[in-house]
């Protein structure tokens, strides 16, 4: 399998209460290979690490929310005429939105980390959660690579 990921880290503000740092690449690097094992030979993707104001920005412009949120998903569209490039697109994910939704449910950062990972990655590959039995197919897939990755069912709900 090749994978070429470029993980970049633009976190510019302090607004995290929270000391957790975010994940290195090498392990970013093992969630999305995990993801993709079995569904593609050959990747090109970007996950980039962000803080509140960019993801917010992110968010209200392209999906018409002004808010912040955890993970935004940007599928590479292919043009017409072109031959199929590996290009799988861009995951962004907000540091602190991360590791306050970590410790609010009672999940160890890193688990989370990958869970974030794992589900931005799919939505790349075209999975979605809008509709009931989407949601369920997209579930079932994080929970099986999350299991391979030894990190519990995201869905159960755990006491703090």
């Amino acid at each position: 399998m090749n994978i070429q990921l470029d993980v970049q880290y633009a976190i510019v503000d302090s607004d995290s209460d929270n000391d957790g740092e975010p994940p290195s690449p090498d392990l970013i690097q093992t969630w999305v290979e995990a993801v993709l094992s079995g569904q593609r030979d050959e990747a090109e993707l970007t996950v980039r690490i962000v803080d509140t104001d960019e993801i917010q920005q992110l968010n209200n412009t392209y999906r018409h929310k002004d808010k912040s949120t955890n993970v935004l998903s940007f599928p590479f569209e292919q043009p017409e005429g072109i031959d199929e490039l590996p290009l799988l697109g861009d995951v962004v994910i907000c540091a602190s939105v991360v590791e306050s939704e970590a410790i609010q449910q009672a999940k160890p950062s890193d688990a989370h980390w990958a869970h974030m990972v794992v589900h931005g990655v799919l939505h790349l590959l075209g999975y979605d959660h809008i509709e009931d039995q989407e949601a369920e197919e997209m579930e079932s897939l994080e929970i099986q690579v999350l299991e391979k990755l030894g990190v519990s069912n995201p869905y159960i709900e755990r006491c703090a």
